[in-house]
């Protein structure tokens, strides 16, 4: 038989004190005193198979099952009281702890989850990771929720939710796409006409999708922006000829200043309005031209003169307080209201049937003025002038027969010109009479077209029945 010492040296363990094993349990003093990682403790914790550990009366405390309940002898204390423990033989279960248990029998199985509030004691080393396993049974508790778990399905439909946003907005971007043939398509040209504005559809400033609409706007805006063409009847003290001598005299302003055409035609149709609604004396016409210039550079030009400017090109005649105080009364009198279809917007849509010749556009620019100082055009829209200045101006050139396509986008036929292409042709047959308006386009700025068309004038008046081409422009007013 062995010693008595040699029992009384062996732990009360089980197979952790077999003489093969080369491990030494450490305690928590020591633990911390080797610096040992927790983690790998706490792993090798929980390989271990003992889970008893010894107080400090010498007991070792026994720990329940937590899965199973208590099915140990541990509520035998008088069974194994007088036992002695031997080395590699005694079991867990069967140690004495010294401690009285009560045993209870649980009503739980083994399948229901265990209770939130039950609590177990525990002491001793590897008591954090111990509590770990309890975890085992909920995980056997949570399979009955799987069906709600399976009910989250609808996670594939809230993909397809996803995508169905998209196809809405490929349906909605179809007729985007065909909204520009129906604009296309919706211009129905007569028979010869060739589309001139498809050209220009890729050019944001043209506005070519729109032309035909600002055309037709501004024919219909001719009607309310004509003045009376008798207006001459009801003045005391003015003459068709005083009136021709004032815008001869603006037209000389307009060159000084390098004004725009736009500002031109702009001033003398706010003169012709004015005086159909006025009554102007003799020494206040010359206030009125002003006025009216001034009022049209600043509705058509960038940098507009300013109004000290046009007191010295009056040779003082007025003061600034006077010509922004009839500037007041002119703008009241008009109701505020300058839109003006100007001819000059129409001269350039017809010379764009004409592919923009340079020759036939300058001089159309300058038998159109014509209309500003001959009284007799003040019967004829501003279109109508436009259409009958490209007309003659071609005509002088030898350009060509007035087609389908010019007749399209001037909107008149070779018949409706007629009448204004005589009055032009009658004009420039007799003698000259605005001198400046003249010397204006004599120069090669402007290609000489008032030398070239009165040249032409004279050879041609018998063809348009002008025989009298002696007098002079007053003298048959």
């Amino acid at each position: 038989m062995p010693p008595q010492g040699r029992v009384a040296r062996t732990r009360l363990a089980g197979t952790e004190n077999d003489e093969n094993s080369g491990t030494t349990r450490l305690t928590r003093a020591q633990a911390a005193a080797l610096k040992v990682d927790e983690l790998a403790t706490a792993s090798k914790a929980t390989l271990q198979t003992k889970k008893s550990t010894i107080n400090g009366a010498g007991t070792t405390n026994t720990r329940k099952r937590a899965a199973l309940g208590d099915v140990s002898n541990v509520g035998k204390a008088d069974g194994v009281a007088g036992k002695k423990a031997k080395a590699g033989l005694v079991s867990k279960a069967a140690q004495p702890t010294g401690i009285e248990k009560k045993t209870s029998r649980s009503t739980r199985t083994a399948l229901n989850p265990k209770p939130v509030n039950g609590k177990t004691e525990r002491s001793g080393h590897g008591t954090i990771k111990a509590a770990a396993k309890p975890k085992a049974p909920a995980s056997l508790a949570t399979k009955p929720k799987a069906p709600v778990d399976e009910n989250k399905q609808p996670s594939v439909p809230e993909r397809e939710r996803s995508e169905t946003p998209q196809e809405p907005e490929v349906v909605k971007a179809e007729p985007v796409a065909q909204a520009e043939p129906e604009v296309k398509d919706g211009q129905v040209y007569p028979p010869g006409v060739k589309d001139l504005d498809s050209e220009d559809l890729e050019d944001p400033l043209m506005v070519a999708e729109y032309a035909n609409e600002i055309f037709e706007y501004l024919r219909d805006l001719e009607v309310k922006s004509i003045p009376n063409p008798d207006y001459m009847d009801h003045q005391d003290d003015l003459e068709w000829k005083t009136r021709g001598i004032l815008v001869d005299w603006l037209v000389e302003v307009h060159t000084r200043f390098h004004l725009l055409p736009e500002t031109l035609f702009l001033a003398v149709n706010i003169i012709d309005r004015f005086l159909s609604a006025k009554v102007v004396q003799l020494d206040r016409l010359q206030l009125v031209g002003i006025t009216a210039m001034f009022i049209a550079s600043k509705y058509e030009e960038v940098l507009s003169p300013h109004v000290e400017n046009f007191k010295r090109i009056a040779d003082d005649g007025f003061s600034e307080a006077e010509i922004l105080s009839a500037e007041r009364f002119v703008l009241s009198t008009l109701n505020y209201d300058l839109s003006y279809p100007n001819p000059m917007n129409f001269l350039r849509r017809v010379s764009k049937a004409d592919n923009y010749d340079i020759q036939s556009r300058t001089i159309g620019k300058y038998l159109m003025e014509i209309s500003l100082l001959d009284h007799r055009f003040m019967r004829y829209r501003p279109s109508h002038v436009a259409a009958g200045a490209m007309y003659l101006a071609r005509l002088l050139l030898d350009r060509g027969e007035w087609d389908e396509t010019l007749s399209y986008y001037a909107g008149y036929t070779e018949d409706e010109i007629e009448p204004v292409v005589n009055l032009m042709v009658d004009y420039l047959a007799r003698p000259v009479v605005h001198e400046a308006f003249f010397k204006k386009y004599a120069s090669k700025k402007f290609l000489k077209s008032s030398i070239l068309s009165r040249q032409w004038a004279k050879k041609n008046a018998v063809l348009f029945g002008i025989d009298d081409i002696e007098l002079t422009l007053d003298q048959i007013s």
